[in-house]
């Protein structure tokens, strides 16, 4: 029999709202969505869950972030003027102060923060992949953990290469239903051309999906354009020379095969039309993170073309060391307000948009939508509750509008995996909060 979940309002996402809606779950599957009237007609004997004033969503889908560095959260404040800076006391950090220990307790906060915000699969990328996938599993989340790969030397190639596999071997052990992975050349200014190649190969002979940081910032498009800059500078004092592409790195990236495997592409904030095509073309989708792009000075992905040109984008929010926060409705309301800042009216981002971006979206860009990211009979039950009763909610006169621009991952009050409670009435159901919160603090001392 199955137990009866009802609201105020629910949203299917691949339908309009429904008032007084209700979602039936029995085992780890959606079994049936309707009004409340008609699900506790058919299910007479249902145990019922009734949230009252409040909003049943699909699941909220993070499509990229980096749950091991939730440590850092503030650490690089001072650096955020000078990416090459940021990026290289994040890296000592991580390398010469943090234990694996540590890692691993900073990817389990990460994932703590996740869930409480409704947040109920993630795509992580991870020097540390492991203990990010441990993280996930331990708390009950969903995820695709991205193994990152680093070599910027072409001397290095094989021995990197074969470093990514022996780690992805390690990975398999840690696999099950809600937890996979896949690998992740981690940039351009940090991975060479015949690396590249290397990796699509092996994702493609092992059936890996691949992520990669693309297109981030200036500092990126001037080293792969020409060579230049802050980036070719580290390479050159570490006697690493990078001969420059000549084009954009979108184009660079399918020059070398990268976009042939249909990859997740993390931020494209430097892009233009042609390159936009190349990614429409490819099948290639977006992870589009305009908190993190803004913070660090980035600059603004243009959204608007990115789904007018029909590509699969979700939501991240990247690292809270970068963001500061995993909040996926509050990344919704910031990429909604900065459009409309820049933008113009008939961009097609409405309400509704910006919300399947953080669900549906995120499924499709992670190729799970057969899975989740929508409310269906069949699809497991992924499924967030978010309180509509607040103060600063009220009065509410559209649910939509009320989740995106007055709501935000506080308001969170359930949060469901495959059918599984994993957060409820303010406590993460599967880890002790405050003694993880001792480990943080220890951590943190180290770092301080």
């Amino acid at each position: 029999m199955p137990t009866i979940y009802s609201a105020r309002w629910v949203l299917p996402m691949s339908t309009a709202p429904i008032p007084d809606g209700a979602v039936a779950v029995e085992g780890t599957k959606i079994v049936r969505v309707g009004t409340r009237a008609e699900l506790s007609e058919q299910f007479a004997a249902a145990r019922l869950a009734d949230f009252g004033n409040a909003a049943i969503i699909p699941g909220l889908i993070n499509s990229h972030s980096h749950l091991e560095l939730t440590a850092m959260r503030g650490f690089l404040e001072a650096e955020e003027s000078d990416f090459f800076a940021w990026l290289r006391k994040l890296t000592l950090a991580r390398l010469e102060r943090m234990t694996a220990e540590d890692i691993y307790s900073s990817a389990l906060w990460g994932a703590c923060e996740a869930v409480r915000a409704g947040v109920t699969c993630l795509g992580d990328a991870s020097d540390s992949a492991a203990a990010s996938m441990q993280a996930l599993r331990d708390v009950g989340l969903r995820g695709l953990v991205f193994q990152e790969s680093f070599g910027p030397d072409p001397a290095s190639v094989r021995e990197n290469v074969q470093k990514l596999k022996d780690k992805v071997a390690q990975l398999r052990s840690l696999e099950t239903k809600l937890v996979q992975f896949g690998v992740s050349p981690h940039s351009p200014y940090t991975v060479c051309a015949a690396q590249l190649a290397a990796i699509v190969e092996f994702s493609t002979t092992d059936n890996l999906p691949l992520m990669m940081h693309a297109a981030e910032s200036a500092a990126e498009d001037l080293f792969v354009r020409e060579g230049r800059g802050i980036f070719a500078e580290g390479l050159a004092r570490r006697g690493i020379q990078w001969e420059a592409a000549g084009v954009s790195t979108v184009q660079y990236l399918k020059r070398v095969g990268v976009l042939g495997v249909g990859p997740l592409l993390a931020h494209c904030i430097r892009v233009d039309d042609h390159d936009i095509e190349a990614i429409a073309e490819s099948g290639a989708k977006i992870a589009h993170c305009p908190k993190s792009n803004a913070k660090l000075r980035h600059g603004r992905a243009p959204l608007a073309k990115f789904v007018k040109a029909g590509i699969v984008v979700g939501l991240g929010s990247d690292s809270v060391a970068s963001n500061n926060t995993c909040d996926l409705i509050e990344e919704a309301r910031f990429a909604a307000l900065l459009w409309r800042l820049h933008g113009d009216n008939d961009s097609g981002l409405t309400g509704d948009k910006l919300l399947e971006l953080a669900t549906l979206g995120g499924a499709k860009a992670l190729g799970l939508e057969r899975q989740v990211g929508a409310l269906i009979e069949g699809l497991e039950a992924d499924l967030t509750v978010v309180s509509l009763a607040g103060v600063h909610q009220t009065p509410s006169f559209d649910p939509v509008s009320t989740l995106l621009f007055a709501s935000s991952g506080r308001d969170v009050v359930l949060t469901m995996v495959a059918g599984q409670e994993v957060f409820r009435a303010g406590r993460v159901v599967n880890i002790d909060e405050e003694g993880l919160r001792r480990r943080m603090e220890e951590i943190v001392a180290k770092l301080s």
